[in-house]
Formats: C-alpha cells, sequence, structure tokens
C-alpha cells in the first residue's frame, strides 16, 4: 500500500477511496431508515414488518422513546453527522476529520448493543428497521476500526 509521510515525519497508509464511499453509503442509509422510524412515530403510526412480527412491539415500548422524543431521532442525528463529516473529509481531505469520524463509530456501535439486548432479551422482539439500523451501526463502527488502523 502507498505510504505517504506526514508533517511529523510519521508515514500512514492512504485510506482507499472504497472505504470511504462504503462509510458514506452506510451511513445514508442508516439516516433514511432512523428518519423513516422517526417520521413513522410523528405521524401516530407504526411500521409493519413484513418478515418477523415485532416491530410494533419494539416502537410501542418504553424503550422506543426518551420522554416524548422517539429514539430513532438522535439515532438519525447521528448518521447524518457521519455522513456530512464524510462529506467534509472528502471536501478537504483532513485526516482529522476522518478520524473524528472513526471515533464517532464507537458510540453508534454501543449504543446498537444496547438496543439489540434490549430488543432479544428484555423485549423478546425484533424490529426489522430497528436490527437495520444496528447493522449500520455495527458495519460503520468496523470501517472507523480500519480507519484508526490505517496510521
Amino acid at each position: 500500500m502507498k505510504s505517504l509521510k506526514t508533517s511529523s515525519s510519521r508515514p500512514f497508509k492512504v485510506i482507499p477511496n472504497s472505504i470511504v464511499l462504503a462509510f458514506l453509503i452506510v451511513s445514508l442509509v442508516g439516516f433514511l431508515d432512523a428518519t423513516y422510524l422517526t417520521a413513522k412515530h410523528y405521524l401516530g403510526e407504526v411500521p409493519t414488518c413484513s418478515l418477523l412480527e415485532g416491530c410494533e412491539k419494539v416502537l410501542t415500548s418504553p424503550y422506543a422513546t426518551l420522554g416524548r422524543v422517539p429514539v430513532a431521532l438522535p439515532g438519525a442525528l447521528y448518521y447524518l453527522v457521519i455522513f456530512l463529516s464524510l462529506v467534509a473529509y472528502v471536501d478537504t481531505p483532513r485526516r482529522s476529520i476522518l478520524r473524528f469520524t472513526a471515533y464517532l463509530t464507537f458510540f453508534g456501535f454501543l449504543t446498537s448493543l444496547g438496543f439489540i439486548y434490549l430488543q432479544l432479551f428484555v423485549l423478546k422482539a425484533v424490529c426489522l428497521y430497528c436490527m437495520a439500523s444496528a447493522a449500520s451501526s455495527i458495519v460503520l463502527f468496523g470501517l472507523g476500526i480500519y480507519v484508526l488502523k490505517c496510521r
């Protein structure tokens, strides 16, 4: 892999464009999923799960909201911040932006693990949309680990 020198003469690997593109696509998918759930909440509708039953149980549970705010809303904002920071990285390829984004994925990953636990072991129901969001967070975390290892 190609190696460049930084101002501190410390060599680092180039982040492949495919990793940045994957970051962008997965964060966009997560944003659309979380935004859909947020919109459905404010419309007073519960999305139906076509493959599994459980969306209604999960999305109407006490764990689905923080006060009056659906937990999908902070999720949508999280994915939006990830996406916009990646756009900023593409525009001005400053490695610090990408590293910030990579560190941010830890929060999404930990939050998703908590929600997966609640679905599987507390509610005993699975919401496909929530699991799609969790999958997005886990993939983003994996990409973030890759970025952080490219020092």
